[in-house]
Formats: structure tokens, sequence, C-alpha cells
């Protein structure tokens, strides 16, 4: 079955409900507040199914007063063909011009044009009313299209409007199914004995009965208990359809006219979106940080409009911008939106969505990088934001939820780029070859200065490199494995041309050095023993003991204590002698045995334990590894 949903647009009191009811036999009009004062208030549900054709028109029938637009827009996000509908006593009123105005800014392309109560007029008098639609509709995408006059009170043409209505349909591009599902939600309420019932227009992808699905921005994951299209419960639904959706566990209150049902794990939400913005003819001039209304989907929220490249734009004119939005919420890069006066409402303008997750900018930055997101390939898009994703990078799924284009797509465009060497793949994030590159020069660079301030240090920590660059641990080792001109030498990274070499007043502190530890044997000088006699600071000469340990001309005992590579290896010597004679040693004979103190002799007992040359047991050490 093909499933298009048809909205209905025009004036208040034109007859778009009853015009739904005499098309379909289902009175849109479900509150009891509509029915006593005879006004749609709200967005109304009805279908027209062709059996023949194998064709379903879901209807969205919105409101015409003024000061029920929001709840029009509500209904007209998932529309894919409009039915505007004009009074034959009346004619074009203020709500025909906005509800056009609002159907051309979010780029429907289908439709066709009711004149109804056609029983109240003359003859001669709908040849005019038709005559003055078509100068109406002259430049907009009704241009052209079916106008149709009808009477719901007496049948007239009826027929005639619902074969009109199958042929656009049957024209009408579907709605992607294989996309992710994405459900705006436009009614919630709840039902004895089944609990909270969402309802909405699934503007792609497919959802199961028993499938798990994300209501966001609520941030609430739960399970599809039923389903319900059109009247019947069903195992599946597909984008296009108008869907209920029984939701397990999910209390009424947590939900809202706005929320959207999705795929979960894919989707972000917003508060912050960049856009290119279109403005009515008739819009009045719309400043910089303007307060507006934002509608996108079925959400409204309060945004500021900060206009890029410009203090001010002009009724028609365009421009790129960001929203910054009062509430969040959730949309996709190429989703539509429309904008409305904070006071008075009226319709501003609207446009697509180009980025859902901009990055920061300043207004001054050059706006190419939009004029790509806008106009270009989405192999071109997916760079983009794969590169303004910075040194983090981005994952393929999250590209699925940015923007609005089949996951397979996506795929193929990111296998593209791939190939290309533009981006690279780590685990399942995506890097930019621009980021790596950047990254790499950044290490390169604090390798050089980290050498240039400590010559006697054998290299950085990993760890401290990763830090000051802030980035994951699999992507700073990917980025480090590329990097010809580092040696990575267990948790230590330096330059390959990097050399540890003492300068010439180094080299005489480092002889001076040695001679008193030699000189002091198994009582040698502590370290700040050392430094106050060779008036060294604590960095000088923790780097001269750090290059002398390393080239195993000293042994570290431990952060104070350093003996000679001499006297460590005599110690050593003397220890085996000694246990070539007797299994045990007690501290005050190993004591004895150097001719040192106590303060020497247990760091230097600790030391050959944690060496695994000797091992305590009890209060005497015996011997673990002879030579």
């Amino acid at each position: 079955m093909r499933h298009i949903i048809l909205g209905t647009a025009g004036h208040i009191d034109h007859g778009k409900s009853s015009l739904v009811k005499a098309l379909t036999g289902v009175d849109p009009d479900r509150l009891k507040e509509e029915k006593e004062r005879g006004i749609t208030i709200d967005i109304g549900f009805a279908d027209l199914i062709y059996q023949e054709s194998g064709l379903t028109v879901g209807i969205v029938d919105v409101p015409g007063h003024e000061k029920l637009i929001r709840n029009m827009l509500a209904g007209a996000g998932g529309i894919d063909m409009v039915m505007l509908v004009i009074a034959a006593d009346e004619g074009i009123m203020p709500q025909s011009r906005e509800h056009l105005a609002i159907c051309d800014l979010l780029k429907i392309r289908s439709g066709l044009v009711a004149v109804t109560k056609t029983d109240l007029v003359e003859r001669d008098w709908i040849d005019l009313v038709k005559d003055e639609i078509r100068s109406f509709v002259k430049g907009t995408f009704l241009e052209g299209s079916p106008i149709v006059p009808v009477s719901s009170k007496t049948g007239e043409n009826l027929d005639i409007l619902k074969q009109e209505i199958r042929e656009i349909a049957l024209r009408v591009a579907p709605k992607n199914p294989e996309g992710l599902f994405r459900l705006p939600i436009d009614r919630v309420f709840t039902l004895k004995g089944f609990g909270t019932v969402v309802t909405g227009t699934a503007i792609s992808g497919t959802v199961s009965l028993e499938g798990q699905v994300e209501i966001l921005p609520a941030g609430i994951t739960t399970k599809v208990r039923g389903l319900h299209s059109h009247g019947k419960a069903i195992e599946k639904a597909y984008a296009g359809q108008r869907v209920a959706l029984n939701l397990q566990g999910v209390e009424k209150e947590s939900l809202k006219r706005g929320d959207v049902v999705v795929t979960p794990s894919r989707f972000v939400a917003t508060r912050s979106i960049d856009a290119f913005l279109e403005l009515l003819p008739g819009a009045p001039l719309l400043k910089s940080k303007t307060l507006v209304h934002f509608y996108a989907g079925t959400a409204e929220t309060v945004a500021r409009v900060i206009l890029y490249g410009t203090e001010e734009l002009k009724p028609g004119g365009n421009s790129y911008c960001q929203f910054r939005l009062q509430d969040p919420l959730i949309a996709v890069a190429e989703d539509r939106y429309i904008i409305r006066r904070f006071s008075p409402l009226e319709t501003l303008g609207g446009g697509v969505v180009l980025d859902p997750w901009p990055s920061k900018r300043r207004r001054r930055d050059g706006l190419e990088d939009l004029a790509v997101l806008h106009a270009g390939g989405l192999d071109q898009k997916i760079s983009l934001k794969v590169g303004k994703s910075g040194a983090g990078g981005i994952s393929l799924n999250s590209i699925k939820g940015w923007v609005k284009a089949e996951p397979k797509a996506v795929e193929e465009a990111a296998k593209k780029l791939l190939q290309a060497g533009e981006v690279t793949q780590i685990e399942d994030h995506l890097l930019h070859k621009q980021v790596i590159s950047v990254l790499r020069d950044a290490i390169t660079g604090m390798l050089r200065a980290f050498h240039k301030k400590n010559p006697l240090k054998a290299g950085m920590s990993k760890e401290e490199v990763r830090n000051q660059l802030r980035i994951d641990a699999r992507i700073f080792n990917f980025v480090l494995a590329g990097l010809k001109n580092i040696v990575v030498d267990k948790d230590l990274v330096r330059l390959a041309e990097f050399r540890v070499a003492l300068s010439g007043s180094e080299e005489g502190y480092s002889t001076k050095m040695l001679d008193l530890l030699e000189k002091g044997g198994f009582q040698p000088p502590l370290r700040d023993e050392l430094a106050a006699e060779l008036k060294l600071d604590q960095k000088r000469l923790a780097d001269i003991l750090g290059h002398l340990a390393k080239e195993k001309s000293i042994v570290r005992i431990n952060e104070s204590i350093y003996l000679s590579a001499r006297s460590f290896e005599q110690m050593i010597s003397l220890v085996h002698s000694f246990f070539s004679k007797k299994p045990e040693m007690t501290v005050a004979e190993f004591r004895d045995l150097l001719n040192t103190s106590r303060k020497y002799a247990l760091p230097f007992l600790e030391y050959l334990d944690s060496g695994k040359i000797t091992i305590r047991t009890g209060d005497v050490r015996k011997l673990l590894a002879r030579r």
C-alpha cells in the first residue's frame, strides 16, 4: 500500500473540516470545543482510501484561524501535498495567503485548490473566483494545479475532487522507508487498558511491534507495545503513514507535542542550528539577534536569530544564520523550518537546516562551509562535518542521524571519502586528514619544545602528550603510529633525531656528582645534600641524575638515595658472598656487612627485594637470584 499525506490549508470558516468529512466520512474535529464552536482548534486526521490503486491518502486537517497557526504548523511538517481551500462566497483571505506562504517555504511541491461552498453563489461568480485564484497562486507550487469547485452540502464535484487527489498523490514521491525512523509527535493521550499513546506522521524509516525506540529530547528509551495506522492494528509502520504507537512504561506527563520518536542512539537534541533563511516579500525588516518563534516538525520554541554577513535582512532577502534555541529539539540537515515574529505573531519566513550540531564560529568567519552544506553533494557535506568535528572525530552512526539521507547513501559517501584518503576510519570514528595533519604537527612541535627545555630527559610521557592534546587514546595511538619522525619507547615519546647530551657545565657537574657518590660508598650524600654541595636547583639536579642513571653510571635506590655503579656492584658481591655461607640475613647483619647505618641499610634491602634479588621472610632476608 502506498501512503501519502495531504494537508488542508486555508482561512477560518472556509469549510476545510466539512470538506474532509464529506470526502472521507470522518469528522476531523475531535474536540468537544471544536464541535461546540464549529471551528477547528487543533489538527485533525482522516483517511481517503483508494483500494484499486493501492493508495491511502492520510489527511491532516489544520485550523485556519490566525491565532492557531502554531497548531497548523504542527500538522504541516510531514505533508506531501496540500489542498488549499478557498470559500466561493469570500474568496482569498489573510490566512489563505499565510498558509500558502508557509507551504511554499516548506517546499511542498504538489497540491490543488478546492473552491468550497459553491451552493451559496451563482455560477458566474465561481468563474470569477477561479480567475482570482489563478492569479493568486501564480509563481507558487500551485501554479497550474487543478481548481475544483465543490459543495460539501450538496456533494457537487466531490467525485472529481477525489479523482484529482488520487492523480496527484500517485505522482508524489513517497517518503523514504530505508532511512532511520523518525516520527514527530503531534498528539499524546492515554487509553484505558493500554497506557500512553502518541501519534504522528512517520517521516522516514520503519518501526516494528516490540521494537526499541527513543523519544527525544525527553531522553526516554522504551518499547513499542502496539502499532496502529489508519484505524488498523499493524506489525510494522512505514514512512508516510499516520501512526499511533502504544509505548511501554512511559507516563503521559513525560511527553509532549514536539518530541520525536526515533531509532535509538542516532539522533542528538540541539539548542543551536546553522541554517539558510528566506524572508517573505511582505515580512518586516529582520535584525540580527531578534527573537522569533521557531517551528520544525511538530516542535515550537523561541529562538534568537544571528545573521551571518549582515546586520539586517530586508523583506524577500535571504541569509545564512544561526538559531539559538530556548528549548532543545530534534532536527537533521536538510529539514525545513518556519519562523514567525515574536510579537505580534505573523509568519516571517523559513528555510532549510544546514547543520543541527554546528561548531562554534565567529560572525566574521567565512561562509564557505555553509555554502557547501547548502548546495554541496552528500560526500562534500560529510567531509566538512568530519573536519568540523575536530580531534574527537564523529561516528558513522552519528552522521546518519545528522543528515536527511538513506543510511546506505551515507555509507557509500563515507566509503568514497575513505578511498580518496580524505578521511580515515579509526574503529567506529571518522577523522579528517587535515585534522590528523594538525595533530601530528602539534605532537612534533610539543616534543621539540620539550627537548629544548629538558635536554637530559629521554622523552615525554605518552600520557602527558595525549592529555595536552585532549584526545581519545585510540585516536592518539593511531596518529602517533603514523609519525615517522617519532620514536616511542615504552611509555616515552621523543623525536627520532633527539639524543640526550650533556652541556659543558653539566659534564662538570656530573663528574663532581659521581666523585661525591663514589667517595660516599655505602653512605652516599642524599639528594638534597648533593644539591647544596653543587649549588644546583632541584630540576637541573634531577635531569643530571636521571641521565647518569639511564647511562647506568649510578643506580637510583629511591627518591633521595643514589649509589655509584661501582658501589652497587660491590654491594651485590658482598650479598652473594654472605649467602654462600648462610641461608638467612638479618637487617643488622646486612648493616654490618656494608659497614653503614640503618638509615641506608633498610632502603638498600627494600631495593634488593623489589629487584627480586632478595626476599623478606619475617624479619630476615633470603637470596632469590644467584649469579
